[in-house]
């Protein structure tokens, strides 16, 4: 389970604006693949450790409810006002609640989060949410999820991942073998697309770029036959 180490981590890195991961468009993947989904309008989104993403924008923009999960208040005040939304606060449970129209950001930790928090999600978008945290916090990460949506909630996973590991020996690409522990009991996994490229680590760019593997996937809730 994560720590509170980790979380002071995290909290530290938005402190000193050691956000160099934020990513400063949104998301070309998310645009090209989002609708793949068949998504209908005005559909429920959780987006978990949104940090100030904005990708929520994107999606609000095509009329669905965006609701996001944020340890750090930095990120969570920085979303809104770098992007001139006039946002509400309130306390609800154990997190500060901000909104601005069908934009909502619980401000906690996600492990604290329960049903009655969030209401009823009709879609997960992860973007590279999974593979930020340790590995060893992956599981219990999905465990929670599980909990928190229904369980015909869809998933859309955008992971980065090292090129060379997820290469596979005939087609070049393969589901990741974590992916498929993690999801194939409760999913159907569909790798939609994936792409290679190189990866500036921008805290130590004296460091030789890293060759990096983008995959989209497509984790739709498996049907259980009544009959067995």
């Amino acid at each position: 389970m994560i720590t509170s180490r980790d979380n002071s981590l995290w909290l530290q890195f938005w402190r000193d604006k050691r956000s160099d991961f934020h990513q400063k468009t949104v998301n070309q993947l998310l645009i090209k693949f989002w609708l793949s989904l068949d998504p209908l309008p005005n559909r429920r989104v959780f987006v978990p450790l949104c940090g100030k993403s904005l990708d929520m924008l994107w999606l609000a923009r095509q009329g669905h409810q965006v609701i996001g999960v944020e340890l750090s208040p930095v990120a969570v005040k920085a979303f809104f006002s770098e992007n001139h939304l006039k946002a509400t606060r309130r306390r609800v449970g154990k997190f500060v609640l901000w909104q601005h129209q069908n934009i909502r950001i619980l401000c906690g930790d996600f492990f604290a989060l329960n049903k009655s928090d969030l209401g009823t999600i009709d879609l997960v978008y992860d973007r590279a949410a999974l593979t930020a945290l340790p590995e060893d916090i992956r599981g219990s990460y999905v465990e929670h999820l599980r909990r928190l949506v229904p369980v015909n909630a869809s998933v859309f996973l955008l992971t980065t991942e090292d090129a060379e590991q997820s290469a596979a020996p005939d087609s070049g690409f393969c589901v990741d073998a974590e992916i498929n522990t993690l999801f194939s009991t409760d999913f159907d996994i569909d790798l939609t697309h994936a792409e290679s490229g190189f990866e500036i680590n921008h805290n130590h760019p004296e460091l030789a770029p890293e060759r990096t593997a983008c995959k989209v996937y497509r984790l739709s809730a498996r049907t259980v036959d009544p009959t067995g």
